[in-house]
């Protein structure tokens, strides 16, 4: 018997095996909670809730905003060395004056307080 045939034969062979012990070496007693269309932690037939707060997602966005702004300036470093880098510098400076305008709005709207 040849290598290949030997290996094709294990690889055919080990996945049949396994699974048919798993199938009968599993318990398949339905409960409860296995019966339930949710299995995600919490009961589907108590009253709707917000589960967290739409704050929580003012502020993620904020953080996600805050690293691209990070993520867009960090090559100014080397785009100073470009033959026109006021260009550069023009763009950095309105992207972090719309990101510090932005973050003021919402800092006065009140949108970064945790209690009302």
């Amino acid at each position: 018997m040849g290598l290949m045939t030997s290996i094709t034969m294990v690889y055919l062979i080990l996945p049949s095996i396994l699974t048919v012990l798993n199938h009968y070496s599993s318990t398949k007693i339905p409960t409860d909670e296995k019966l339930s269309p949710y299995e995600c932690g919490f009961d589907p037939l108590k009253a709707t809730r917000p589960l967290i707060s739409i704050r929580f997602f003012s502020v993620a966005i904020l953080f996600l905003l805050f690293d691209l702004e990070i993520a867009l300036l960090l090559p100014l470093p080397w785009a100073i060395q470009l033959p026109y880098p006021t260009y550069t510098l023009i763009w950095a400076f309105i992207i972090m004056l719309l990101l510090t305008l932005g973050l003021l709005y919402e800092w006065l709207q009140g949108g970064l307080e945790w209690a009302e």
